[in-house]
């Protein structure tokens, strides 16, 4: 029983004392792990997947450079813009990567550090660069944002993980598990993959920006929403089951987001 208890007092302590405001979002996070361990291993597992996944080259398809492309240009205007609002610090360690691989999954993910994939299956929805530009908009302030570190956290807490200081133990078998299960291609990483509701959004509005930022109209994001609705045959559950928000709750405030991203939009000459 005390022994319990301690472990219940040792979770609580690594809670609150972990707790910080993200810089992006400005909302307070649980963050048990440094972004840099994350981008360590963000860094193996993406060219594992790599190396065993069918790449796209930019020299034979115009879709992966247009990925390509569309990442660059995000990556660029979210550095600038960081920098001169002296934030540049959220975006230490990133060494960005865009690869488009061959796959009819409709998805994409960004892990930490700026590894970033779009799979074929996708382009079919987004159908032009300005859509392709605000999924990864979207993936890539799920990274910034940090969400996946506080879901990490989260799970180490629920876990137990961290009792006799062991969270920051590298090599630790439960952390890597959770690593897995949180940022692993095989997790359905990225559009599909099941963050928290308040996640989402906050993925949904600064993506919007971001987008903006790199000269692409936010207002793309509607029709692409719409598109992603109609795809799915209506076969999510209803909102209170889902830790996605619903297609109708998402399309009303992406047109919100979007008339609030129009103000850092500068379109491309």
């Amino acid at each position: 029983m005390r022994t319990r208890l301690f472990l219940y007092l040792l979770a609580a302590g690594c809670f609150f004392s972990s707790c910080t405001q993200n810089a992006i979002t400005g909302r307070s996070q649980l963050q048990l792990l440094p972004e840099s361990d994350l981008q360590s291993m963000a860094k193996s597992e993406y060219q594992t997947f790599l190396s065993q996944n069918k790449v796209v080259a930019t020299t034979v398809s115009k879709d992966a450079d247009m990925v390509k492309r569309v990442g660059s240009r995000i990556a660029a205007a979210i550095t600038d813009y960081y920098t001169k609002e002296n934030k540049g610090s959220v975006l230490q360690g990133y060494q960005w990567e865009f690869n488009l691989v061959d796959s009819k999954e409709v998805n994409a993910w960004c892990m930490p550090g700026g590894k970033v994939v779009v799979y074929t299956g996708l382009l079919p929805i987004t159908q032009n660069e300005a859509a392709l530009a605000v999924v990864m908009g979207h993936e890539i302030a799920h990274a910034i944002a940090q969400h996946g570190n506080e879901r990490m956290s989260q799970e180490m807490i629920a876990q137990g993980v961290g009792t006799v200081g062991s969270i920051l133990t590298s090599g630790n078998a439960t952390v890597n598990n959770i690593f897995n299960s949180v940022y692993a291609p095989g997790a359905q990483v990225g559009v599909l993959l099941p963050n928290s509701r308040k996640q989402e959004l906050e993925a949904d509005h600064f993506g919007l920006i971001f987008a903006a930022m790199a000269g692409y109209n936010p207002n793309e994001a509607v029709p692409f929403w719409e598109r992603m609705s109609k795809a799915s045959s209506g076969q999510k559950p209803p909102e209170f089951l889902s830790t996605h928000p619903s297609d109708e709750t998402r399309i009303q405030k992406v047109k919100q987001y979007a008339e609030e991203a129009m103000k850092y939009y500068k379109p491309m000459k």
